[in-house]
């Protein structure tokens, strides 16, 4: 299996050479080659699998440099009940009727970025230990990326990671959670700006390719094509759970900023995974709704993106979107360069002419925004009707999903965080605290190690060079 960029560069390179590159030389994003097809034989094959056998299924499809049996002990360290707190890993409970969450907060950072990056650490530390190299991690968050990254990598032999945030924008427990590590290979900074800011650092450091291959950064954000697939992996558990055949068809309503979440769903659905609908359910930063509602993609600037009670999808720039419009312009590397290179670089968006924009219905894809509004009273209404306490980004899945709902198809919303990242929306709609792991409870006055930084790539890059050595 090798790897192309969207934007054109036609090097074929492998599975554990993009692991560590991340962005693509010319700017693109990597995709495979082709989307492995999977049969109804092998989808028989799978049901019932454990989820760390599952994952090595699927993952083995598009790995082929890594050996078979190193592969597979990777994903059994990694998909364990001492980590994810449950045997099943990512299991389904059932909300209303034809409603099921599935639950992908379990890990240690009680976020669903915990699902991937647990195994991200593990495939990096393999990869730069058989390499004799290591690797300097530069990521960006809005929120759960960043500590999941960071418990992922704390201690990893040969990894250092450097972490953008926006500096005031996240929770209080979202930010504890990131600055209260001690650990010496973890630092993070704290940009000036919104989380769009941070994104464009880590492209910009990433794009000067002499500082890139002199310092070894890689990236942890899904602009890291390993990270996407091992989000593959819960879409199939969770349509396993769901089904009781083959012949049945699921739906996912997935809460969504960056667009990585809900496009390793297509992953699965052009793997052949029988999905109905893909749910995209945005805040009131609704540039992903607006292009799917009217073929337009109008990135916002910083002042005009909103800060919310869902912080983790306060973004207007939607990075693995790329990969999705690849796929939708039948993987026309000029065209999806033209888009995304020149047009948005020029005017800030661009308009899909209307026969591109009518082969959106065929990848399954509708959406719809939620508010602050309608996140008090998901919240309050499911807390009240099922004794459920769900997050605020889970309740924009949810309020979203029950708009495009189908009879006979079970809709899964996939679960984003445990609702103690988010105590004070949780207090307005409920009334209630919500609880958090015995572990976690004075997370917040622990101390703190952050730096303060202005938006601006070269001051990271220093910081970096300082630090990295």
């Amino acid at each position: 299996m090798k790897y192309v960029s969207t934007r054109g560069d036609a090097t074929e390179r492998g599975f554990s050479d993009i692991l560590l590159e991340g962005l693509a030389p010319d700017g693109g994003l990597y995709l495979p080659l082709r989307y492995p097809r999977v049969d109804d034989a092998t989808l028989t094959r799978w049901r019932g699998l454990r989820y760390a056998e599952l994952a090595y299924e699927i993952l083995s499809l598009y790995i082929d440099d890594i050996p078979a049996a190193d592969l597979r002990r990777l994903c059994e360290a990694t998909y364990t009940e001492a980590v994810f707190g449950t045997p099943q890993i990512a299991p389904l409970r059932p909300l209303d009727e034809g409603v099921l969450i599935e639950e992908l907060s379990n890990g240690p950072t009680l976020a669903f970025k915990d699902m991937a990056m647990q195994l991200l650490g593990n495939l990096f530390e393999y990869e730069l230990a058989r390499r004799g190299e290591e690797l300097n991690i530069l990521g960006a968050t809005s929120g759960d990326t960043g500590s999941a990254a960071e418990y992922a990598m704390r201690g990893k032999q040969g990894i250092r990671v450097f972490m953008l945030s926006p500096h005031g924008r996240m929770s209080p427990f979202q930010q504890a959670q990131m600055f209260s590590l001690p650990d010496a290979n973890i630092h993070n900074l704290a940009v000036e700006g919104v989380f769009d800011d941070c994104q464009d650092i880590v492209k910009a450091v990433s794009g000067d390719l002499e500082f890139k291959r002199r310092w070894r950064i890689g990236t942890v954000n899904s602009i890291n094509w390993a990270r996407l697939l091992a989000q593959v992996v819960y879409y199939f558990a969770g349509w396993f759970q769901a089904t009781t055949h083959n012949g049945q068809k699921v739906s996912f309503a997935v809460p969504s900023g960056n667009f990585g979440n809900i496009c390793a769903g297509h992953v699965a659905r052009m793997m052949g995974l029988p999905i109905s609908r893909l749910v995209c359910a945005t805040n009131e930063n609704d540039v992903l709704d607006e292009f799917f509602r009217t073929g337009t993609y109008r990135v916002r600037a910083g002042a005009e993106t909103v800060e919310t009670s869902s912080p983790s999808m306060d973004i207007s720039k939607a990075s693995n979107f790329e990969r999705f419009v690849f796929d939708l312009l039948g993987r026309d590397a000029a065209r999806t360069r033209a888009l995304f290179g020149d047009a948005i670089a020029r005017s800030g968006g661009f308009r899909l002419a209307a026969d591109e924009f009518a082969r959106v219905a065929g990848f399954g894809f509708v959406s719809g925004r939620s508010t602050h509004g309608d996140r008090l009273a998901t919240i309050r209404d499911t807390w009240q009707r099922f004794g459920q306490m769900i997050d605020t980004h889970t309740a924009d899945g949810l309020k979203v999903a029950r708009a495009h709902l189908e009879r006979g198809v079970p809709m899964i919303v996939l679960e984003t965080a445990l609702p103690a990242k988010f105590a004070a929306t949780i207090r307005e709609a409920t009334g209630c605290e919500p609880g958090r792991p015995a572990g976690l409870a004075d997370l917040e006055s622990l101390p703190r190690r952050f730096t303060v930084m202005p938006p601006d790539a070269g001051a990271v890059k220093r910081y970096i060079e300082t630090y990295a050595v």
